[in-house]
């Protein structure tokens, strides 16, 4: 009996933390605009890795807010991402999160994706890109000198908004790219 109070008291946890990871979105365009632009400087104030990495990216994502959830098997998603090409505006895009293995909790988090060139943008752009969803992310931290490198043509950083997440999974991000205008 004692176990089975615990095991609703786990589930009960779980699915608190992950309601609160699916938070509510930018709905308009103008209105991701701004998130995405709110938290690309939220990035840059953490140190001058992120300038240098804008100098030299293709393009780069910007997702003001993806929410993830999970116990043993565990999902997110996140649809406010903004995609730049040579500084300019292209196309929104959406993630899902999948993963499976020791996890417990829930969590939002901000994300910023570096595209390294012209191949691996249009790469994306075509939807052949699926990132492991924690193997290359670097956490962005004040003072942070040193950070991701471009693996596959890409370097993630990820900062966390709310909620806390244990894990050690296995999992993929699947990315899905619209171009302006559709």
């Amino acid at each position: 009996m004692l176990n089975r109070q615990r095991l609703v008291l786990l589930l009960m946890l779980v699915l608190s933390l992950t309601s609160m990871a699916f938070a509510k979105e930018p709905a308009t365009l103008e209105e991701k605009k701004a998130a995405a632009n709110k938290t690309l400087q939220e990035f840059k104030a953490q140190g001058p890795i992120i300038q240098q990495y804008l100098d030299k990216a293709y393009g780069y994502v910007v997702f003001p807010v993806i929410g993830q959830g999970g116990f043993i098997l565990g999902g997110g998603h996140g649809s406010g991402g903004m995609v730049y090409e040579r500084g300019s505006l292209v196309g929104t895009a959406s993630v899902t999160l999948v993963s499976i293995g020791a996890q417990i909790g829930g969590q939002k988090f901000r994300e910023l994706i570096f595209i390294e060139d012209k191949a691996t943008m249009e790469r994306f752009k075509q939807g052949k890109i699926e990132l492991d969803a924690d193997a290359s992310a670097v956490m962005a931290q004040a003072g942070t000198s040193t950070g991701a490198n471009f693996t596959g043509g890409m370097a993630i950083f990820t900062k966390p908004v709310a909620g806390a997440m244990a894990k050690a999974t296995v999992g993929t991000q699947i990315i899905n790219f619209s171009p302006l205008g559709q």
